[in-house]
């Protein structure tokens, strides 16, 4: 008897190993879509995650540019620091910078 003609409950032997690996392989296929959609659901979130933190950026970069304008400065620390600009006789020179220096102590 050969396996192609060797009945099992009415059925050929071969027919009945061609449907279980045919079972099986409907299973697989599924299991195989079903983990794809997981991971393209994934896919989808990081995406999501990427734009919202990319937005983000570009708002704290414009904020740091607005914090960063000059006359901004100028004008807070003119406000609060009570600073102005550096008058002539305030200004070094290289021939003065030993001088500037050296501690408040021992200067002249």
């Amino acid at each position: 008897m050969s396996v192609f003609t060797r009945r099992v409950r009415g059925f050929r032997l071969i027919d009945v190993v061609a449907l279980g690996l045919l079972v099986l392989l409907i299973m697989s296929v599924y299991l195989a879509k079903t983990m794809a959609s997981r991971e393209r659901a994934q896919i989808a979130q990081v995406e999501r995650e990427i734009s919202a933190e990319t937005a983000r950026i570009r708002l704290l970069e414009a904020e740091v540019a607005h914090l960063e304008q000059p006359s901004r400065i100028e004008r807070l620390s003119s406000a609060y620091l009570e600073m102005g600009p550096v008058t002539v006789a305030q200004e070094a020179t290289p021939e003065t910078l030993p001088i500037v220096a050296l501690p408040e102590v021992s200067r002249p």
